[in-house]
């Protein structure tokens, strides 16, 4: 068996292939596909401000602000997918946002997802 990591559509996946045959003709079976993680590290947060943490397990599916942004009280600022159901984040209060997350990222229970200072 061979492994390979095949990336599509942005998510990468670790995959096995057999070979069938000495045939160069013979068309490989895919045995075990294994999704894995996004290698992007993430952005550090700043230390003051008030964290905005991942209320449970997920997938950084969207993320709705860029660094910066000026946001509301209330505003959906981050996506997050969570037993196949998209959840939104939101501002707990007024400030400028900074990002400690990729699209893409697996978070688990009280990660910090983004800063609003």
């Amino acid at each position: 068996m061979r492994n390979f990591v095949v990336t599509i559509d942005g998510k990468s996946y670790s995959v096995g292939v057999e070979e069938v045959g000495e045939s160069e003709s013979a068309a490989p079976v895919v045995t075990k596909i294994e999704k894995t993680a996004p290698t992007a590290a993430p952005k550090s947060a700043p230390a003051n401000g008030e964290k905005v943490l991942s209320p449970f397990p997920g997938l950084i599916k969207k993320i709705l602000v860029n660094d910066g942004d000026t946001v509301k009280k209330d505003q959906p600022i981050i996506v997050l997918e969570a037993m196949k159901m998209d959840n939104d984040i939101t501002a707990p209060c007024d400030g400028k946002v900074t990002v400690s997350v990729v699209k893409g990222a697996n978070v688990e229970t009280n990660a910090v997802l983004a800063v609003i200072g």
